[in-house]
């Protein structure tokens, strides 16, 4: 079967993304759109397909699925349009801007019987996979902590990060991939401790966050005035796990057991990454789901939960939250 994508924005991850769907059998790219018509044209003129004049249009078309890759502050926005125009919905992280948006996007997800998905792109990754197989015959025990984080000095002033309006800072941004792996490794949130730093535009440029889980605690950070290492440790009473920068890109991890031994484990990615992902969607659609096993509903509640109650804590409200 077939999947035919319709693609909503035409930024850099929606180049990536191309560069991961090139790589997966039995889908096409039909249409795209975006909020700029020169941003579109040149993103068709490399890609193929047709440029639509409007989100309609592109709702319109011959897809089944579209890839909503635009910034968060119109995700819920797209997301809901999609879905009530009958096409499958893979959303770029964070799902939404908080979890009322994302729940009302879910409501939506129940009442069509289509399948949505956050784009959370790590646990796809081979290296990601083949490390959970391993601990499951050679185990480190029941994870009880996680430390991960990452800081981005270099990005650009112009960048979409540092836009209060467009839903930016360091927690959205970065801080949403470390809530993944604290709550796959530690389970549900039960508690949060924050402190963040705020930058000239008003988003959070720093942000350093503890949490308490049903299997253990984290301490994990985000930021773009600082230079960090984005690797990650998963912390249990048998050993460690090491996955090496950058983590939400893995390719390389070293388990250190508590008797000595040390495992390595390499595992490259290909086409960018973003096909992983692609094909456990177009799987999904094929069989006929309306979630992920991987990132289910309840998943995504859980991170995006964790971000608003870190942004509370710190006093970060977005101007088009009510």
């Amino acid at each position: 079967m077939m999947i035919k994508w319709g693609i909503i924005g035409c930024g850099r991850i929606a180049h990536r993304f191309m560069q991961g769907l090139n790589d997966v059998a039995d889908t096409q790219l039909v249409s795209s759109w975006s909020r700029r018509s020169s941003t579109v044209n040149a993103f068709v003129a490399h890609h193929g397909g047709l440029a639509c004049s409007s989100i309609d249009e592109l709702l319109a078309s011959d897809i089944d699925a579209v890839y909503i890759a635009t910034l968060p502050d119109s995700h819920a926005a797209y997301s809901i349009a999609a879905l009530k125009a009958g096409k499958h919905v893979l959303c770029e992280k964070p799902a939404t801007v908080n979890l009322s948006e994302l729940d009302e996007v879910l409501e939506v997800v129940k009442s069509t019987g289509l399948l949505f998905m956050e784009g959370m792109k790590p646990p796809f990754y081979p290296l990601y996979t083949r490390l959970k197989e391993y601990l499951a015959t050679d185990p480190i025990g029941p994870a009880g902590y996680v430390r991960a984080g990452s800081a981005v000095a270099d990005c650009p002033p112009d960048h979409p990060n540092y836009n209060l309006d467009l839903v930016g800072g360091s927690l959205m941004g970065i801080g949403i991939y470390e809530a993944f792996l604290a709550i796959d490794w530690l389970g549900e949130l039960q508690d949060i401790q924050t402190m963040g730093r705020f930058g000239e535009t008003g988003i959070d440029m720093f942000a350093i966050f503890q949490t308490m889980h049903k299997g253990g605690y984290s301490q994990l950070y985000a930021g773009f005035d600082l230079h960090g290492k984005g690797d990650a440790l998963i912390a249990g009473p048998l050993g460690h796990v090491t996955i090496h920068k950058n983590w939400w890109n893995p390719a390389r991890a070293t388990i250190d057991y508590l008797d000595g031994r040390s495992v390595e484990i390499n595992e490259p990615f290909t086409a960018g990454g973003l096909n992983y992902e692609i094909i456990h969607f177009c799987d999904l659609i094929r069989s006929g789901a309306t979630e992920s096993p991987i990132i289910p509903h309840q998943m995504s509640r859980q991170m995006i939960d964790m971000i608003d109650r870190a942004r509370a804590q710190i006093g970060l409200k977005y101007p088009l939250e009510k």
